[in-house]
């Protein structure tokens, strides 16, 4: 595991190409750095407004290079997540979540809230947020959003830098992209898996088949060696359904359930049945 201080900006960007490479990714994953409160935020990335913690992800997974301070983020969780703003009342209460049809009942909602990781209120002047193959720095930490299966392989990358300790993960679905993918690792300096939330996939453009995973970038360099070894033999070969296409053949002929969705199976035996 590499110290933040022995990686240089240039290093971060290589890496960031080699994971993209590695993986094919869809977009860049995100490198995002916390500014302590007394620093200065870049002048020269575009200073968001009206925007979510998620939705500058999506900006700088697509592209770019931006800020985000408190008085930029619309996300009132988001904002108490950061330590920018209290939460407000009607969701520390569980009410808010009432309202949006996420649980039906505030005792469930305020819990999920009381529990949710957090940075000492004031700590942070704001975010900078860009893509991590044009990393105008050393993030602290690094976001990848993507499909389901090229997070699985950043996870067993990261599992093998940490010598094959089991990963967990702990989510509430709830502030997936704030709490989950950047707060967890900034805090406890771990991987954190998420499913995304309610707010990420209603206002950012990630796909059903996509989650995310957050990880110090301490980590990046190791990950990325790694992901490069399992390209070698297992990744193409985990992809090339081989077992599966294996299973087909020794079907009788016209069975094709190994071929079929449980949708098509269910369709075929409903249709066969007199």
């Amino acid at each position: 595991m590499t110290t933040v201080a022995e990686l240089t900006p240039g290093d971060v960007r290589a890496l960031g190409s080699r994971m993209m490479a590695s993986l094919e990714l869809n977009g860049s994953p995100v490198g995002v750095r916390l500014v302590p409160k007394g620093s200065s935020l870049p002048a020269d990335a575009l200073r968001l407004r009206h925007h979510r913690y998620c939705q500058a992800v999506m900006l700088a997974r697509r592209g770019d290079v931006v800020v985000l301070d408190g008085a930029g983020l619309a996300c009132p969780a988001a904002s108490r997540v950061f330590g920018f703003k209290p939460l407000p009342a009607q969701l520390e209460s569980g009410k808010g979540l009432v309202g949006f049809g996420i649980v039906a009942r505030p005792d469930v909602g305020a819990r999920m809230f009381e529990r949710m990781p957090r940075l000492d209120a004031g700590s942070l002047a704001g975010l900078h947020l860009f893509p991590l193959d044009r990393s105008p720095a050393v993030p602290d930490i690094v976001l990848v959003e993507d499909e389901i299966e090229k997070l699985m392989w950043i996870t067993l990358a990261y599992m093998h830098a940490t010598g094959g300790e089991r990963v967990t993960g702990t989510t509430a679905v709830l502030q997936a992209v704030c709490a989950d993918a950047t707060i967890v690792p900034y805090l406890e300096q771990r991987l954190n898996l998420t499913y995304g939330c309610y707010g990420c996939r209603e206002a950012t453009d990630i796909g059903r088949d996509e989650t995310l995973v957050g990880f110090p970038v301490s980590f990046l360099d190791r990950i990325v060696e790694h992901l490069e070894y399992l390209g070698r033999q297992a990744i193409p070969a985990s992809r090339s359904k081989r077992a599966l296409r294996v299973l087909a053949e020794r079907e009788p002929a016209g069975a094709g359930s190994a071929t079929q969705t449980p949708g098509q199976q269910r369709t075929a035996q409903h249709e066969a049945t007199p």
